[in-house]
């Protein structure tokens, strides 16, 4: 049994590092084919690498090593070994996949359509790499250090961290490529949710209602999902009652709310996004 528990593991590992390599290889495109040839950068260590080149000549696939070195070994020691070694091979893998693209030319010179496709295809290649446990920039692993020390968010240190990048790209560049450059992080950021969060994409709702039972019930057997209930307390009357939790997917919502209807009026919902869904027989209630 340990035996076969191992293979899974290794199987399971390289298939990790299979699509972390598609990831890196969908990012040297965008950046060779598409962003570097129209003067368009992204944000983060990837944009500071891809400045660097434009001043320097050093090939992007060396920057973007040698930049990433001091993050990497912050996050060998704060995140774990697993993420530095991920991370590790995409950056490696991203510079050596890069260096052959920039024989090839740019794929389209409009600026527009470099911002936009190069835009989707950064933003796929970083969220599989992200996915699968690795990343290609740094800035948000120098994020959680620093916001231990400082009053700031993770995200609001790497928006801080970006706009002095662009500003930067504005003098270099010019400040029409440093507004596409600001599309492009904008439309990669968005291509990174939908990869990481995945396009099976899932509402956690939370129902009060005095027919609950009733309620639980007919999701059960109308949708096919199983329900949690929390035991909880109005606060206007202090009258104690079961609170429905339940997972379903974007497109079951509808459905949902008229369940929710049919059986009590005045039931009221709140239906948030989640992130990611794990365990149980979620994907089975969907298949």
């Amino acid at each position: 049994m340990k035996k076969n528990h191992k293979n899974e593991s290794f199987k399971k590992k390289m298939l990790r590092y299979f699509f972390i390599s598609i990831g890196a290889t969908l990012t040297a495109i965008s950046l060779e084919l598409f962003l570097i040839p129209n003067l368009v950068i992204d944000g983060g260590i990837i944009g500071i690498s891809l400045i660097l080149n434009f001043l320097t000549d050093i090939p992007f696939g060396i920057l973007i090593l040698f930049v990433n070195m001091p993050f990497l070994y912050f996050g060998y020691k704060h995140i774990g070994k697993s993420f530095f070694f991920s991370s590790s091979y995409a950056i490696a893998f991203l510079a050596i996949v890069e260096f052959p693209l920039q024989s090839l030319g740019p794929f389209v010179t409009d600026s527009l359509l470099a911002t936009v496709f190069g835009g989707l295809l950064l933003g796929a290649g970083v969220g599989l790499v992200i996915r699968n446990g690795g990343a290609l920039d740094g800035t948000e692993i120098l994020g959680i250090l620093l916001t231990k020390k400082i009053p700031y968010s993770i995200g609001e240190f790497v928006m801080f961290f970006n706009i002095f990048i662009f500003g930067w790209a504005g003098f270099v560049l010019g400040w029409e490529k440093a507004m596409y450059s600001i599309l492009t992080y904008y439309i990669a950021s968005k291509a990174i949710d939908a990869v990481i969060q995945g396009l099976d994409e899932t509402k956690a709702v939370i129902i009060v209602s005095d027919e609950y039972e009733e309620l639980s019930d007919a999701i059960n057997e109308r949708l096919g999902r199983s329900v949690t209930k929390l035991h909880g307390k109005g606060g206007y009357n202090d009258s104690e009652k079961d609170v429905i939790y339940v997972v379903v997917t974007r497109l079951e919502i509808s459905k949902l709310k008229q369940i929710a209807y049919d059986i009590d009026p005045s039931s009221f919902l709140t239906i948030m996004n989640t992130q990611e869904t794990h365990g149980g027989s979620f994907k089975s209630a969907i298949h």
